[in-house]
């Protein structure tokens, strides 16, 4: 189905890498330290630019923090995947076009000078084309991979990428944002409601049942 940026129909485009945008639940991350530790200083000077060859391997780090868990048999596959998704994120750089876009946010804890800046959070938007109804030539604006780095929470990080997202969007000439998100990520959903998203529907697949995977969220944004 192809959006109708109008009459508001619904993407039902089918979910890859590029379709997860969840805060990460801090009840999945590692007790141990990381190579993301830092302490829990309040970023400042946060500068939100377009993703750089420099910035992949602490966003593939990152990403793989945020949606894959470190702990038991899936720990012991943890580099393998972060290293899948180093690739897929060198890959789409390499390729780049004017559909898609994906955003970093840079910050420092600005208590020493000379502090090295570092990544704080990431986003990507990108102009997807709904597959149901047969109309192809529509398309809507979507945010995916939304993540934050963990000593960054709950500093307004993700808000200031979102922002960002709707400047994009204008830009492009899309006055309606979608994304989804997971049932259950409470964090998440609470994030987006405050930014003004509301839902539109409710994904359900016969996989997600059957697996007992928590359903998915469709929520836009008019801007």
């Amino acid at each position: 189905m192809k959006i109708d940026l109008y009459n508001h129909q619904l993407p039902t485009a089918s979910p890859d890498f590029s379709d997860r945008c969840a805060i990460a639940n801090d009840s999945l991350m590692p007790s141990e330290p990381s190579s993301l530790d830092r302490s829990k200083t309040k970023t400042s000077n946060l500068v939100v630019r377009l993703l750089c060859g420099r910035d992949l391997t602490d966003l593939a780090e990152i990403l793989a923090d945020s949606f894959h868990c470190r702990t038991g048999i899936q720990g012991w596959f943890y580099p393998l995947l972060r290293l899948a998704i180093y690739e897929d994120l060198r890959n789409r750089l390499r390729s780049a076009d004017g559909d898609r876009c994906c955003l970093v946010a840079i910050a420092n804890s600005g208590d020493r000078v000379g502090e090295r800046e570092y990544l704080a959070g990431t986003v990507e938007i990108a102009l997807r084309r709904s597959i149901s109804w047969g109309n192809s030539d529509r398309q809507y604006a979507y945010i995916s991979n939304l993540a934050v780095h963990r000593a960054c929470r709950r500093q307004g990080v993700a808000q200031q990428l979102l922002l960002s997202c709707e400047r994009t969007a204008l830009q492009w000439g899309f006055k309606d944002l979608y994304l989804h998100v997971l049932e259950t990520n409470q964090q998440a959903r609470q994030l987006y409601l405050k930014a003004g998203y509301q839902v539109q529907q409710v994904d359900s697949a016969w996989n997600a049942w059957l697996l007992q995977q928590p359903a998915r969220l469709l929520l836009s944004k008019h801007l």
